[in-house]
């Protein structure tokens, strides 16, 4: 199960509406469209991309925060505010810019500084302003809902330091956050766009988006269900003990995957199964630089999609990875990847190893009749290859499980190499069908293995080899098993290379769009 969103609400997107004098929804109507589309032209392969300005999900939070707040972990306080009395609201999180009160930075937002990264509240500001009509606000007094989040130390700190699956750095930072006393968090906001708040006497205050956002995870797989007709069918995924649940994220999203949503999932007191993995990646620079679209640092998906094919993305970003640090994008470390991974170790080997097929064996694969040491050798490659891959991608090290793929395209072009087919065919036609009978069975073991990075090169590959999507499987006996006698399609190369001119023009064109 396959499941992730559109997070909708919260205070940039209201702010940004106001300015326009736009609802919010448009905003968030346009945006949700082009995410689908960019994620379908990248070839993501969601069981259910949705949004959490649904139905389903409004209805799960609404029904979900009423079961903790009955089970007696929310409650009422009045906290101060700022107050913008020419716009008549109070002003949470962006609402406010001002001074940031650490290094001084002079359009600081009232959730955080964006020059120095220090969390704030907007009451930590100096000079503030409301970022809607620049007025100077006032201190007012509003009721809102707190989460007892301290109620769950004890209960996180033994499934943080029990589960075994997570990495050191999620641990020990979460494990961090409870050390330094975990303390209770406001479930509302004075926004007007939202989810409202489910609470008797909550008025017009909505759900925190942090809060509601990490319950899109369930929300998305109740939707699911419900569109499959069989409503109660997300339960066997989030009650079910067999479940295991990954999280893919940011590192500075790591405290809401495992101290808030964990929290809030115990505070039902109902089975659900808290994460068995989150694979928090470090940061990822552009050119050395940091992202901003406000500076025009970074390519865009929609720029990217249209200077190079989705799969070549994937590859490279895959590629550097921040698993365990910072890495950087560089268009320099693009083409190198491109024409040594993808074009040589790849391309070229399956582009030789058809050819060959093609031109002294009627275009069908030979079968095999004596296998050397040499030979089986390389088959033992290939399952190999597969056993640590699915080790590596079940503890989410895509990073490594990539190169450990690529690794046997490489070990496959030195088994061709060695084994010099051109050579023995002249003498020996019937061990050169054995090479390329063995050769073979390395390229759709590549076709399968690569299914989960590059899935249009997949595709291809099996195209290739005369075999349809329904191969793309790990399960079964030898699953990249290659009959002899199946046919084959007339070779063609599957990557060109980049040239300077090709990245120069990639470059222009990347930077044009701002």
């Amino acid at each position: 199960m396959f499941v992730s969103g559109s997070d909708e609400h919260g205070t940039p997107i209201e702010v940004e509406a106001a300015k326009r004098g736009v609802d919010p929804r448009e905003i968030t109507d346009k945006n949700h469209a082009l995410v689908v589309e960019l994620f379908n032209k990248f070839h993501l392969s969601f069981d259910n991309y949705t949004r959490t300005h649904n139905p389903t999900h409004i209805a799960f939070c609404q029904n979900f925060f009423m079961k903790i707040y009955e089970n007696g972990y929310i409650y009422e306080q009045d906290v101060n505010q700022l107050y913008c009395k020419n716009c008549g609201r109070f002003l949470p999180d962006r609402f406010v810019t001002g001074v940031c009160p650490s290094c001084g930075y002079q359009r600081a937002r009232g959730d955080q500084c964006e020059a120095c990264g220090k969390v704030l509240d907007p009451l930590d500001l100096l000079e503030p302003r409301c970022s809607i009509c620049g007025e100077k606000p006032v201190v007012e007094s509003s009721r809102h809902w707190f989460f007892d989040l301290p109620q769950f130390s004890d209960k996180l700190r033994t499934w943080l330091t029990t589960n075994t699956t997570l990495s050191e750095k999620v641990r020990n930072f979460s494990l961090s956050w409870i050390r330094e006393g975990l303390k209770p968090r406001a479930v509302t906001r004075d926004n007007l766009w939202g989810i409202p708040a489910p609470f008797p006497g909550a008025g017009n205050k909505t759900i925190y988006v942090w809060f509601e956002a990490v319950l899109g995870y369930p929300s998305a797989t109740v939707e699911w269900a419900e569109k499959k007709g069989e409503p109660a069918l997300w339960r066997e995924f989030w009650l079910s003990p067999d479940t295991k649940s990954a999280y893919f994220i940011g590192k500075d999203n790591i405290p809401f995957h495992t101290v808030i949503l964990p929290a809030l999932l115990l505070a039902t007191h109902e089975p659900y199964i808290l994460p068995h993995i989150v694979s928090a990646t470090e940061y990822l620079t552009f050119e050395g630089k940091k992202f901003s679209k406000s500076l025009g640092v970074g390519i865009w998906l929609d720029q990217a999609i249209a200077l190079l094919e989705a799969d070549i993305w994937r590859y490279y970003l895959v590629k550097i990875r921040p698993e365990t640090g910072d890495t950087n994008f560089s268009y320099d470390g693009l083409m190198a990847v491109v024409n040594s991974d993808l074009n040589n170790d790849l391309g070229n080997f399956i582009h030789r190893v058809l050819t060959f097929i093609n031109n002294n064996f009627d275009a069908k694969i030979p079968p095999a009749t004596h296998l050397t040491e040499e030979d089986r050798e390389m088959l033992a490659a290939i399952e190999k290859t597969f056993t640590e891959v699915d080790s590596l991608l079940s503890e989410a090290r895509e990073k490594q499980a990539l190169e450990t793929v690529i690794q046997l395209a490489r070990e496959g072009n030195v088994y061709f190499n060695r084994r010099e087919p051109w050579r023995l065919v002249k003498a020996r036609k019937e061990e050169a069908a054995t090479v390329l009978y063995v050769a073979a069975q390395v390229l759709k073991a590549l076709a399968l293995l690569l299914a989960p990075f590059t899935p249009a090169t997949t595709r291809r590959i099996l195209e290739l080899i005369g075999q349809g999507e329904e191969a793309v499987t790990w399960l079964g006996e030898k699953p990249w098993h290659l009959p002899a006698g199946a046919p084959i399609a007339k070779p063609i190369p599957l990557f060109e290379k980049l040239t300077e001119d090709k990245l120069k023009a990639i470059r222009a064109n990347a930077s044009s769009a701002y």
